[in-house]
């Protein structure tokens, strides 16, 4: 290849099934041997002209847009573009392999990947909890159990024997908050913001941006569930603290009746909200994974959301057909609440432990789905 071929090629950026610009997969700048070390510098200039051009363009979009999350992805960009030109420049400095130096510039260049994906792991958690319908479904969830609390206080608990107890002890107000939310409204939280993940960038036209710096497909992916997992965790940990403070607040807190009749300290009691928590979340993240999956086949975020929100509706009206019974187990929705183990004397492992078993096979599959998709897809837009 000639060096104006090279020069050609290295100014025509094209995001095929690699993720890269010009064809490599890293986004790097075609090897040249010899006498074409000033060739390939022009070209790795002309390579990281073009992407500069491409993020001014996505900011401009996004400003006749009225949406700042393009600009926030030219800023992750930036970085992420320049990690990438000190880890090139490392290894350019001195080859892997050739003494010393070598084995220094491979260090350096791991290092420069793993701080280019930290930076792009805290924009991405940035962009989540920085958008108003984020904030906004925060607050809800956090309203839903102070409303719980202050209904059993004005009104009773009305013969209900779960509420009886957080009327005798307000520590029970989390396991309520939960067993309230799980079924519908934090999957319809944790789809909004997963079914966003992938199609929201792709709809806004920012995801190529995104692509155009040398992060790679994989990492990309990773921090978007990375993002997700965060969200799931801190919407399981809003719900718990709104219960416990309202708990406190408003009934009387000491041992705890579980729901098999034993009487537990009250530290015991708390530890077992936190393992509540935890299977919640985990339940979220797999629900998480699904929808980012689904978020991968398409460019329109409301329809990733809603695809997911459908299933777990379908999924719980086959929960409830006593001929399906033979499916009930593969059906994620069916474990969701499996979390009332915690609550008896010895602990449920046996189903909790399946529980967790389903949700790790979830996580697996639709992780990979989602992988084999977005790293195979063209990037149009």
């Amino acid at each position: 290849m000639s060096t104006d071929e090279r020069t050609v090629e290295a100014k025509t950026p094209v995001l095929s099934g690699d993720g890269v610009v010009g064809g490599p997969a890293s986004g790097s700048v075609p090897p040249v041997s010899g006498g074409g070390a000033t060739a390939a510098a022009g070209a790795a200039v002309s390579w990281h002209e073009k992407a500069a051009d491409a993020g001014s363009s996505g900011a401009r979009d996004s400003a006749l847009g009225g949406d700042r999350r393009a600009g926030a992805v030219v800023s992750r960009h930036g970085e992420t573009a320049g990690s990438g030109g000190e880890a090139s420049n490392l290894g350019a400095a001195t080859p892997m392999g050739e003494g010393p130096g070598g084995a220094l510039s491979g260090a350096g260049a791991r290092s420069a990947t793993w701080r280019a994906t930290l930076r792009l792991f805290r924009s991405e958690v940035g962009l989540i909890f920085r958008r108003p319908r984020t904030v906004a479904m925060l607050v809800v969830v956090a309203v839903v159990p102070v409303l719980c609390g202050v209904a059993i206080r004005i009104f009773g608990a009305d013969g209900e024997a779960l509420m009886a107890q957080v009327a005798g002890n307000g520590l029970a107000l989390g396991y309520v908050a939960f067993s309230i939310m799980t079924p519908l409204i934090l999957p319809l939280v944790v789809a909004v913001v997963a079914g966003d993940a992938l199609a929201g960038e792709a709809g806004l036209g920012t995801l190529r941006y995104l692509l155009t710096a040398p992060a790679g497909r994989t990492r990309l992916l990773g921090v978007k569930f990375a993002g997700i997992a965060a969200f799931a965790l801190a919407t399981s940990l809003v719900i718990v603290l709104a219960a416990l403070v309202t708990g406190l607040l408003l009934f009387p807190v000491g041992p705890v009746t579980l729901l098999s009749g034993t009487t537990v300290p009250l530290l015991d009691g708390l530890l077992r909200i936190g393992l509540i928590t935890l299977y919640v979340t985990l339940g979220m993240i797999a629900l998480g994974t699904l929808a980012l999956a689904v978020s991968s086949f398409t460019d329109a975020a409301i329809g990733a959301i809603v695809t997911t929100v459908v299933l777990v509706l379908v999924s719980q009206i086959l929960a409830f057909v006593p001929q399906l019974d033979v499916i009930s187990p593969y059906l994620l929705t069916s474990w969701f609440q499996r979390f009332d183990g915690a609550l008896r004397e010895p602990l449920a492992t046996g189903d909790m432990g399946q529980g967790v078993l389903a949700f790790a096979a979830y996580i697996a599959i639709f992780g990979s789905i989602a992988w084999a998709r977005f790293t195979s897809r063209d990037i149009t837009a």
